[in-house]
Order: C-alpha cells, then structure tokens, then sequence
C-alpha cells in the first residue's frame, strides 16, 4: 500500500505508521489527485460512495468500492456512465471499478455455482445472521449516510441474481425491522424479502444486522437452491424424476470453513396416472479450499488459507493489468441492477430510498 487518507489526518498517521505506509495525505482528495498513486480502495459509508468513485475514476485511478457500490440505482447509473466515459472497454487507459462482493471470488462458491442447473432452478433461500455487535447510532443505521440492512446485507440479493444469472421481475414482499426511538426509524436493521424471477422462479432473502450469536451458528450464513423436477430415466412404462437441492453452508467466509450439501431424490414413477413406484434419496458433500479442490478448470494458484479477499483483490490486480483471470467478476451492469433490486425492496417495504448524492449535480 502507497498512501492512506482520512478526515482526521492524526488517524491516518497512526494508521500508517501501523502498516508502514510510505504516504499519508491529509484529505481525500490529495489522494485521488497523487501521482504515486494507481488504484484506490473506497472503504467510507456508502453515502459518500458515488463521489468519491466519481473524483477518483475522474482522476484516472482504478477503484475496489467497497458493497453497495453507491447508494441508489440513480447513482449506480451515474457513476459507470462516468466509467464508461473514461474509456473503460474502448482503448486506451481502462478504468477499472469493482463492486467489492468478495464471496464471488473464492473456489467454494464458483464450485458451489458448477453444482446448480441452470435454467432449472426453482427456488433460492438465503438467511445472513449478523450478531448485535454494531451501537444504535452506527453509520450502518443513518439513513443521511445510506445505512440499512439492505445496504450493508446486500449479498443475499447479489446471491439470487448471481445464481439466476438474470433480474427479479417484482419485489413480491419485504418487511422490514427498523430502529426504535430515539434512533433513526428510516433504517431497517432486518429484512425479509420475497421476489418473483422470470418463469415463474421464486426467492427468499432474510438478514439481520441485531441477531444473536446462538442463531448465526445455528444458521452458519446459508444458501439453498431447489430445482425444479427432471425426467432423468424412462421405460417400461415408467420415468424416474430427480429433484436437487444444493446447499452452502458459510458462503462468504468460505476458507474459515464451509460444507456444500448436494441432495438429490429421485422418484420412479408410472407414466400413466404418475403412480408412485419407488422413491430414495443421494446426498453428497463437497468442499473447495482451492482452485484445484474445486476442479472447475481454473489454472490459478490458491492456498486453502486464503481468504476472500485475497482471491478478490487478485482479481482487481488481474484486470487493471490485463491478465487473464478466474472469470470470477462484478461489472458495471451487475451494480446497476443490485441497485435496482435495493430499491425495489424498499420501495416495496415502505421505506424510503436512500438519497441521491448533492455531488451528482455538482460536475467535478
């Protein structure tokens, strides 16, 4: 790391001095502006996401945006157009701006997504328990700086359209838990969520930021996928269906510990009046610490203790210097439509959105 900046440059001294951080400036927009500097990381709360994104691909610089990338589907409009005006995919110096989901990034979950078929899902259940360990009046719980669950859980909506590889079509339900008195009653602390997917696929996404630390184990961060019944055998006047279930236990802390559940139940059946013949069930259980654990054709070095965001931050390193990488990747459309799907839940809550940034209107 090459420099860090803070609002209070006696933080970032300290910070540096910590790291051994050759640079320290005392505002971010120094920062943006050094010529030591290639790429940034933008780690403040979200409310402040779409102009400092914004100053920084301005200035040229490369940006790993910390998740929600910004804080409604307006700003993520805003902001990868403004991508895009800097030549990202068009010659020339590309910038690169990487919505921070470091889940997607580790072999468990690309050996988790191998596991599912496509076009045969039926349904997806997630459940993010979070214990109580943030204060009532955390940024993750101001509305001004674009808090909330849904904001700062968000992976359980990116999970859903990560598996569907598509856009929900409506937020059927969302109800949200929202602070009490005398905190700011604009901001969820929990929700949950049920959306309709094209061809009549279904979700479900629960998370809550004041759980408590008996229901995270019991619950271990999970991701469900039911698929729809398939005919996988026929004769003598019979057919044998299989319906599969693929289960992750740990999906974002996946080189922690993580267990991937595949049940598959098969049913033989007559053809005529769909007579039950015979019915047993195959469950298997895999793990994926590494690329080569995950045998899914990836030729990259991995060590099981990897964390996420060592495999997300090689990534980032991949594409601002053109390397090929895992496949593994957040672009431009896929943080325009989490926002949209953001805003649909809390559109459908009752809550309102959170605010467009003054710094859209302000040029630069």
């Amino acid at each position: 790391m090459q420099a860090v900046a803070a609002r209070d440059v006696k933080k970032a001294e300290a910070y540096a001095k910590k790291h051994k951080i050759p640079e320290v400036f005392a505002s971010y927009q120094e920062l943006v502006d050094s010529p030591t500097v290639d790429a940034v990381y933008i780690p403040l709360p979200n409310g402040l996401h779409l102009e400092w994104a914004v100053k920084a691909v301005r200035a040229g610089k490369h940006v790993l945006l910390e998740k929600p990338a910004v804080a409604n589907a307006e700003e993520a409009e805003v902001l990868f157009r403004e991508v895009g005006l800097r030549g990202e995919g068009e010659g020339g110096k590309q910038v690169v701006v990487l919505e921070a989901f470091h889940y997607r990034f580790q072999p468990s979950w690309r050996l988790f997504l191998s596991l599912l078929e496509p076009g045969n899902v039926a349904h997806v259940e997630t459940n993010l328990v979070i214990p109580n360990l943030f204060p009532p009046d955390d940024i993750r719980f101001k509305y001004d700086l674009a808090g909330g669950a849904l904001m700062d859980l968000t992976y359980g909506l990116s999970v859903v359209r990560g598996v569907y590889g598509t856009e929900p079509e409506e937020c059927v339900a969302c109800e949200v838990k929202t602070m009490p008195p005398p905190y700011d009653e604009r901001c969820d602390y929990a929700y949950d969520a049920q959306w309709r997917f094209p061809g009549g696929a279904t979700a479900r996404t629960r998370a809550t930021l004041r759980g408590g630390w008996g229901e995270m184990l019991r619950t271990m961060l999970p991701v469900a996928v039911t698929h729809r019944g398939v005919v996988v055998e026929e004769g003598n006047g019979t057919e044998t269906v299989r319906t599969r279930k693929v289960t992750i236990i740990n999906f974002m802390m996946g080189a922690i510990w993580h267990r991937i559940d595949v049940e598959d139940e098969f049913v033989v059946r007559r053809k005529e009046g769909e007579e039950e013949v015979k019915r047993w069930t195959v469950k298997e259980s895999r793990k994926a610490y590494t690329w080569k654990e995950a045998d899914i054709g990836v030729e990259k070095p991995s060590e099981p203790y990897w964390l996420t965001y060592k495999h997300q931050l090689d990534a980032f390193v991949d594409r601002v210097k053109g390397r090929e990488g895992t496949g593994a990747w957040v672009d431009g459309k896929d943080s325009i439509g989490q926002m949209r799907m953001i805003d649909m839940a809390y559109t459908k809550s009752g809550l309102p959105l959170r605010e467009t940034s003054k710094f859209r209107t302000g040029g630069s």
